[in-house]
């Protein structure tokens, strides 16, 4: 019995990988994809909306916040769409306000299926970016998935080789 209940978790395990507007992305949703669909696990995409810095006027604030939400739901659904192109499944959509490192730890911690993180990495400057950063440091202590980091100098045919 106890076996049927590992085979039967394992077919739950999802990837995780962050939507922003940089340009690694496309390697660290590619590299996702591509072994999701080698080891039937699923995909979740998760866009995180800074706090509004521009507290000032609360209409003006609403606005800002509104915009940054339909830019979130149109990143998100455009990624989704590829998800599904590469893998033929649908992909788990995750949406949150706040601080990004803390909103992608309590998603990790709330959300029991997911198996692992999926980063992709900046390497045009000195700085692997925020999150990267975070995690590999401070950060690692609180995550309770393994994180893979997703060279951005990679091509697709890179990353085929790998998966």
């Amino acid at each position: 019995m106890a076996k049927a209940k590992k085979t039967e978790m394992r077919s739950d395990r999802v990837f995780l990988v962050v939507i922003d507007d940089s340009e690694e992305l496309h390697q660290a949703l590619y590299y996702a994809c591509r072994r999701a669909a080698r080891v039937d696990a699923r995909i979740a995409l998760l866009y995180c909306i800074p706090p509004a810095e521009f507290q000032h006027w609360a209409g003006v604030g609403e606005l800002m916040r509104d915009e940054a939400r339909e830019q979130a739901e149109n990143l998100l659904g455009t990624n989704a769409e590829y998800v599904n192109e590469l893998t033929g499944t649908q992909a788990m959509v995750y949406l949150r306000e706040g601080e990004p490192k803390s909103e992608l730890i309590n998603l990790i911690n709330e959300e029991d299926d997911i198996s692992m993180l999926i980063l992709g990495a900046n390497t045009n400057g000195e700085n692997s970016g925020p999150l990267i950063n975070y995690l590999t440091n401070k950060g690692a202590a609180e995550c309770r998935v393994p994180i893979t980091i997703v060279p951005g100098n990679l091509s697709d045919e890179d990353i085929d080789h790998l998966t």
